[in-house]
């Protein structure tokens, strides 16, 4: 089960039970605003500044570039705030990465006559 479908269904469940449903959203929120804590804090202002410009655009990369960043913050990684140039290198290694799993197939046609 992939994490729409997950998604999917907690929404039906969620739909049906509004308590739950306002307890998920809360729960959503304390999570965002912790989130939002630990990037203020390991992130220069400049970072964060062109982080949220990108995230108005490409929202998935900056999620991605969070994630690295929290997961390296919180597994002792980082040993300074993260800068400008730091963040513009962690989004050319997930450019990197989106490019080079572009897979590219294409099958030829048989002409339909041999078939008549």
């Amino acid at each position: 089960m992939d994490k729409n479908e997950l998604e999917a269904l907690q929404q039906r469940g969620l739909q049906a039970n509004p308590e739950a449903q306002q307890k998920a959203e809360q729960q959503r929120r304390e999570n965002e605003e912790r989130r939002s804590h630990i990037l203020v804090q390991i992130l220069t202002p400049s970072a964060r500044e062109r982080l949220s410009r990108i995230a108005m655009v490409k929202g998935d990369k900056a999620r991605q570039v969070e994630d690295m960043i929290i997961g390296a913050a919180q597994s002792g990684r980082l040993a300074e705030k993260v800068d400008d140039a730091k963040l513009v290198s962690l989004l050319e290694q997930i450019s990197e990465k989106t490019t080079k799993t572009n897979i590219i197939v294409s099958i030829p046609l048989e002409s339909n006559k041999a078939n008549h």
